[in-house]
């Protein structure tokens, strides 16, 4: 039986209503949507706190795009059939595509997420990404994810680093890195923060990059993989 009753939690929250400061535009759509219900977090507060089931938790973190704690006065997205709801039903995807012909990866950094079709261009998977911000200080330049359509061409565990960032030093944690251009790659990060904040890599959950580095990626000796990043077409 799940331990969260949605009423009570809504009653122990201040409901926000409206758009709020430095929301992300997909959030502050959610927040004009009758399914979904935006509330504001308060100091000291954390996801385990405001969820105690942990499906829910990770369901609300990842429509969030976020994996880490909440500041004191954020406001969150919250749907409001949490006792039914399913990961895919919130998927910003859409279901099916043209059929690729071979496994495809989509990254769309206005929404902060990835989608992963098979083949067919059935979506099997989505979740929560961080792409490259505006500006870079330590580099003294744009770090935008780079756009187009790529094929992954080289894959490591969870030991992978990176060779440049910190600047001169490297070996920033990358788990379960993909590269797809250069030094571009897909990789686990601790700091998904639900906008674009990385050097230009694709930052995922632990458990999603995971996924895709050892169930789902092929690299080209077995067919490859490709990756788009763009903005792209989001279901109705």
């Amino acid at each position: 039986m799940r331990n969260y009753i949605f009423s009570a939690f809504i009653l122990s929250l201040v409901i926000f209503c409206g758009t709020a400061w430095g929301m992300q535009p997909y959030l502050q759509s959610l927040c004009q949507d009758a399914k979904y219900t935006c509330i504001k977090t308060h100091k000291g507060e954390t996801w385990e706190s405001l969820f105690a089931d942990p499906e829910l938790r990770d369901i609300v973190m990842r429509l969030n795009r976020v994996n880490i704690e909440p500041r004191a006065g954020q406001v969150i997205v919250v749907p409001n059939n949490m006792l039914t709801i399913k990961l895919m039903d919130l998927s910003p995807f859409k279901q099916e595509i043209p059929a690729p012909g071979k496994k495809t990866i989509i990254f769309d950094p206005k929404i902060h997420a990835w989608g992963a079709y098979n083949e067919n261009g059935q979506l099997v998977k989505w979740g929560p990404a961080s792409g490259g911000r505006d500006w870079c200080p330590d580099i003294g330049s744009r770090c935008h994810t780079v756009t187009g359509e790529f094929t992954i061409y080289r894959k490591s565990g969870a030991q992978c680093v990176s060779s440049i960032f910190p600047l001169h030093e490297g070996g920033a944690p990358t788990p379960y890195c993909m590269f797809f251009y250069r030094g571009y790659a897909l990789h686990a990060s601790k700091e998904v923060p639900g906008y674009n904040a990385s050097h230009g890599c694709i930052r995922l959950f632990l458990e999603d990059a995971r996924w895709l580095n050892q169930e789902f990626i092929a690299l080209p000796q077995a067919g490859g993989t490709k990756v788009i990043v763009q903005d792209y077409p989001q279901s109705a």
